[in-house]
């Protein structure tokens, strides 16, 4: 039984007793049951709220600011949902991960996108951004002369989830319209208020406390691979090859290339079964294996648990991609022996892609998947590695030559090359698969762990590690949105692994420095907390600004077509208010449903 399951069935089992308890009036008045949800209501604390919203002219001064962004963002919203759903109907996307169930529960470790892990630090953010949120409608009920029925905390089961201010309807209905405005918009306003202090802190000391260890981090090793079975494994950074020191992922492959040496030194710092500061050194004996495969790739090698070995091409004994590269030479085909049999297939950088507006599209090349790069300006092209290196020493405007495979023939096209986003280098348009002609080849078998890119992305020096991604993400004004949003789900959004944050798994990849140092590995738990707290906020302030009932937006909206229809001449103003929010509302509900479920439903 999967976890989600005996999540759903915890849930069932405690909505039945509580129902049970609740019509046996065996619960106390003030706690009431809604399936897995309680709340428990007490009048407390009101007298603590009316001391807060003393100086109401602040407080309405801070909330007319947030009225103004929270249309803003209602605004944006909208338009949102409304693109995407339109583009679900008419185009439905393939289901993908953000689509299942599981997803749309935030429950760390239930949800892929929410490591358990970090658990405590996005419950504490969330029991944060609940708080802020409804004490600021419970501040400005105070301000506007709103009485309040009630307080209290909401639980999913027994688990805080937050807390809540419930309003006297009465007293809310003879509030003037600018002073529900206000009170609706204050929670999202605290929301976006919190969520600028914490990034303001995580990208500032923080960050900036933290820097990225020497090496190339170890995510993990390819099950049965040269470097598993010589015990290299996630947490390890490795500091040297053969004498030769690495830096990154960059560095290591350089540095394996450059022998041929069945048997490499290889150096380690830490590790999750190492000392912190121990250093080690492991002799790797290397062999080639397929420890990977793209779907449709010529050999048709897929490779679901352990490695394939590859043993001999052109009739040569291989060991390394050094000597499996020497052993193609400038054929455009080579035979493979491999465990699995003998295979002969055309040898290059396998395209998975190819954009119909690049470069390489413009030049007249198939589109297709399956393209495979021979040569470029008549250079050898065996792998993708080499590819990198062959566009790496080019530039935009450039003209090449450049030689493909495609459907069992070897065509060239002249291509104009277009500009890297990346790093400013030559460009053709194309998304490449690592390895050789769809098989990830390797003769060591490691995983890096992109500890540079993620310091990167959050404002840090990710030095030698990081991979450019920042640079376009610093293009736009809203980084700090984006970079909230999509860090989480970056393997969907960025390529790379989604997000952990600095969990104890990966404390042997930084090393603390700057203003913070003092506090040793207390500054991992800080950027944790921050970032956390940051993102749930910002995912509260969003969510609550759609413009649909009950959610604080489509309250707003209602106060604001108010304000607009009574000054129109019209006799029963009330239905049209009512028309606009309810079609709205609606509109906005039908966009989620689709954004939600429309791929899994529509786009199978």
């Amino acid at each position: 039984m999967n976890t989600l399951l005996w999540v759903l069935v915890g849930l069932a089992a405690y909505s039945a007793v509580a129902l049970v308890l609740s019509q046996r009036g065996l619960l106390p008045s003030s706690v009431r049951i809604q399936g897995p949800f309680t709340t428990v209501h007490t009048k407390r604390g009101r007298d603590f709220i009316d001391w807060i919203a003393t100086p109401k002219r602040f407080w309405r001064a801070w909330t007319n600011l947030g009225v103004g962004a929270t249309l803003v963002i209602m605004t944006g919203m909208f338009l949102f949902l409304l693109v995407q759903g339109i583009a679900i109907l008419r185009d439905p996307p393939p289901a993908s991960s953000v689509n299942q169930p599981q997803n749309f529960l935030v429950i760390p470790g239930v949800n892929d996108f929410l490591p358990l892990s970090v658990a405590p630090e996005i419950v504490f953010g969330l029991l944060v951004g609940l708080v802020v949120h409804e004490g600021g409608h419970g501040i400005l009920c105070r301000v506007e002369g709103i009485d309040i029925e009630s307080m209290g905390l909401f639980l999913l089961t027994i688990i805080p989830l937050g807390a809540f201010v419930q309003p006297d309807e009465e007293s809310q209905r003879n509030a003037d319209r600018g002073g529900r405005t206000r009170m609706f918009a204050a929670g999202v306003t605290n929301n976006l208020f919190v969520t600028f202090v914490a990034f303001a802190l995580l990208f500032g000391p923080i960050v900036g406390s933290i820097a990225v260890a020497p090496g190339m981090a170890v995510q993990g090793s390819y099950g049965g691979s040269p470097a598993a079975d010589a015990g290299i494994e996630q947490g390890d950074r490795i500091t040297a090859v053969g004498g030769v020191p690495v830096s990154n992922e960059t560095t290591l492959d350089a540095a394996l290339l450059d022998t041929n040496a069945r048997t490499v030194a290889v150096e380690l710092d830490g590790g999750e079964s190492a000392a912190e500061t121990e250093v080690r050194s492991v002799d790797v004996e290397r062999s080639l294996v397929v420890a990977g495969s793209v779907a449709g790739n010529p050999a048709n090698i897929s490779v679901e648990d352990d490695p394939v070995a590859v043993t001999h091409v052109n009739g040569t004994a291989v060991y390394t991609r050094a000597g499996f590269a020497e052993a193609v030479g400038e054929d455009r085909y080579a035979t493979l022996d491999t465990e699995r049999g003998t295979v002969t297939i055309p040898i290059g950088a396998y395209l998975t892609r190819v954009a119909a507006d690049g470069p390489l599209a413009n030049a007249g090349a198939p589109t297709d998947p399956g393209v495979i790069v021979t040569a470029i300006d008549g250079e050898r092209v065996v792998s993708s590695t080499e590819l990198s290196r062959v566009l790496d020493t080019t530039d935009p405007g450039d003209a090449v030559t450049v030689e493909l495979y495609h459907d069992g023939a070897i065509e060239t096209h002249e291509v104009t090359l277009g500009k890297n986003p990346q790093d400013g280098s030559g460009f053709l348009g194309v998304n490449i698969f690592p390895g050789t002609s769809g098989l990830l080849l390797t003769d060591f078998g490691v995983e890096s762990y992109p500890a540079g890119t993620y310091l990167e992305l959050l404002g840090g020096d990710g030095g030698p590690d990081a991979s450019g991604l920042a640079g376009q993400v610093a293009d736009s004004p809203l980084s700090t949105v984006y970079i909230s949003l999509v860090l989480p789900l970056a393997s969907l959004v960025l390529g790379i692994p989604n997000f952990p944050g600095f969990t104890g798994a990966v404390f042997n990849f930084y090393s603390i420095t700057g203003p913070l140092g003092f506090l040793g590995t207390g500054v991992f738990l800080l950027a944790n907390v921050t970032f956390w707290m940051a993102w749930i906020n910002l995912q509260l302030g969003l969510f609550n600004c759609i413009p649909g009932y009950p959610l604080d937006g489509g309250r707003i909206l209602r106060t604001s077509v108010e304000a607009v229809v009574s000054r129109l001449p019209v006799s029963d103003r009330n239905r049209v208010v009512t028309t606009i929010t309810t079609s709205i509302g609606v509109t906005m509900l039908l966009s989620l449903l689709l954004l939600v479920f429309g791929p899994t439903v529509l786009g199978g």
